[in-house]
């Protein structure tokens, strides 16, 4: 059981810059975190979980907070990010899978029809106690730092379980969608079901804000998304508010979602993450075409930028910066995950600069 929502451990971080910026305020600069901060660009991290299988890493606590902290250390970023796997509440509550190197998760039974919806298992708090263990763990270590809890969105989830692994046009997942929509929903149900209580568990142990990955949204229309998927993430992240009592900060990202920005938004997003496909200028007219209340926005470098050199990563942070000067608050990242073989310093350069170009101008 996760512990009622009135009780939190949550540190009082009101300047950190990553926070005021998620709520809308003026940040001392412009706050700078990577996703996939914690993975294999740093030799630190190879070193650190070499011979341990991904899943089994995920839910071991001493791990989960050294590579967590990893890149807080090397980098100065503004917030850390839980180190964890989009398929790992699966994986805990009892689904047979694992992660195969060159391919991503891999589904031993895929999900084919309701009997395999009703078999599926609910994710119960004691089942992720690593997790929320090495929450508890950061929270007393970073001390200014926020923490970024992390979960995946039903969609991307389904996708596995329905194809069995990755997949390049989803089209078992989309016939299911389409040929047997009362399975799907069920679907969808349990597995905000099983998203909300992994991150109750983080909450409940002290993250400062989650993120909720939806990397395979982009494959929907518009349309779909707003039958099919939209009711299933307004669960979860209207559910994260409830729990903490609009504390905690709802940032919803997805890959290729340019067109879905608005119904991402409109799911319970208290900050709109934006891929390098749409220039924030652009994807701020689209949260806000009436200039009534300027959205807060996070991205969006392009990840392959970083191998270009320092005057190309300089130029395209700079002008990444100037279009986020339109948001109500912008949160800068890349426009996806850093990539393995980034050179790490590339990053680290990349935070001072955000830093040093943001420094009393918003």
């Amino acid at each position: 059981m996760s512990l009622p929502a009135n009780v939190s451990n949550r540190r009082q971080l009101d300047e950190a810059p990553l926070l005021v910026a998620a709520r809308g305020g003026t940040p001392a600069h412009t706050p700078v975190w990577f996703m996939r901060q914690a993975g294999r660009s740093l030799p630190e991290y190879r070193r650190t979980r070499e011979g341990v299988p991904m899943l089994r890493a995920c839910l071991t606590p001493d791990l989960v907070s050294e590579i967590t902290m990893q890149p807080v250390r090397r980098h100065g970023v503004d917030a850390a990010i839980l180190f964890s796997d989009i398929v790992l509440p699966l994986y805990a509550s009892g689904v047979e899978l694992d992660i195969v190197a060159g391919t991503g998760p891999v589904v031993n039974r895929p999900v084919r029809g309701a009997a395999d919806v009703a078999a599926l298992p609910a994710l119960r708090a004691e089942q992720v106690e690593g997790v929320a263990e090495a929450v508890r763990t950061l929270v007393a270590e970073l001390g200014a730092t926020p923490l970024i809890g992390f979960a995946g969105a039903p969609f991307t989830l389904a996708s596995y379980l329905v194809e069995g692994g990755p997949s390049r046009n989803h089209e078992r997942t989309k016939a299911l969608m389409h040929s047997e929509p009362e399975t799907w929903h069920a679907l969808l149900g349990k597995l905000a079901e099983t998203t909300l209580e992994f991150l109750r568990v983080q909450i409940d142990a002290g993250v400062d804000a989650v993120q909720l990955f939806d990397s395979w949204a982009g494959a929907l229309s518009p349309h779909d998304y707003a039958v099919y998927v939209q009711p299933h993430t307004n669960r979860i992240l209207r559910g994260v508010a409830e729990h903490s009592g609009e504390e905690v900060p709802r940032i919803h990202f997805g890959v290729g979602t340019g067109e879905l920005l608005t119904a991402m938004r409109d799911s319970g997003a208290s900050v709109v993450g934006v891929d390098w496909r749409v220039p924030l200028d652009r994807a701020v007219n689209r949260l806000d075409p009436q200039q009534h209340r300027p959205p807060v926005v996070q991205g969006n470098l392009d990840p392959a930028v970083l191998f270009a050199g320092w005057d190309a990563v300089r130029s395209e942070t700079e002008r990444v910066l100037a279009e986020g000067r339109s948001a109500g608050g912008h949160i800068f990242n890349l426009g996806h995950g850093v990539l393995p073989d980034t050179d790490p310093d590339v990053l680290t350069r990349i935070v001072e600069l955000v830093h040093s170009s943001s420094a009393g101008r918003r």
